[in-house]
């Protein structure tokens, strides 16, 4: 099976091609996300999803063959919209506001905040709950491999930077930022503690670049 491919259980039935279907489409991953984060990803079901979208069973499976290819097509979209977050706050670090340390870590920082915020309870269960299907889990290899080239790349434009290797430090500053968030972003569900992270945050990695590397 070529790597770039999704089993045949976890892939669409057809793709919408009319604007009709495309509305039915939306609905039904509309209603999955709503199943799977108040039901989670045992107990919600097919039938609970089509009854949420308003349609037919049949008209569910018309698009998809079972609830894991629901998932995936969830799983898709989250991770797309991540790429388009850490997208924009690279280039905003990029755009005259890339000399100052706290600025870009800022910068960085949000962007992976908002993309686990946007919907704790859906984040939960597709990335503790259900199984990663092989490709997403790819996609997400490849985007924490970007953004350690992004950071690595900032710095080595700025040699003030005290780290040793910049390689390494961009991945322990990635994998830091990912793991964190994650763990203490979705499990939250005041603003107010979602905040006073970020800061908590900043300050971490701030002090990790700017701390010169024993012996």
């Amino acid at each position: 099976m070529p790597a770039n491919r999704l089993r045949p259980s976890l892939q669409p039935r057809r793709r919408p091609a009319q604007a009709r279907s495309r509305q039915t489409v939306d609905a039904i991953l509309t209603a999955a996300a709503r199943v799977f984060a108040s039901l989670g990803y045992a107990r919600g079901t097919t039938n609970h999803i089509a009854a949420e979208a308003g349609v037919s069973v049949g008209s569910l499976y018309e698009y998809f063959p079972n609830k894991d290819a629901l998932l995936a097509a969830l799983m898709e979209a989250h991770v797309e919209a991540g790429e388009q977050i850490l997208a924009r706050a690279a280039e905003a670090a990029a755009g005259g506001r890339g000399d100052d340390v706290r600025t870009v870590v800022r910068g960085f920082v949000e962007a992976m905040v908002a993309l686990h915020a946007r919907d704790r309870a859906l984040h939960r269960v597709l990335f503790e709950e259900a199984p990663l299907p092989a490709r997403v889990r790819r996609r997400i290899a490849d985007i924490e491999r970007r953004a350690a080239a992004y950071v690595e790349a900032w710095l080595r434009a700025h040699p003030a930077r005290t780290r040793r290797d910049p390689a390494l430090a961009a991945a322990v500053v990635v994998q830091t930022v990912e793991g964190l968030t994650h763990r203490l972003v979705i499990h939250r569900e005041r603003d107010a503690e979602i905040e006073a992270f970020v800061e908590e945050m900043v300050d971490l990695i701030s002090s990790y670049l700017a701390t010169p590397p024993a012996g």
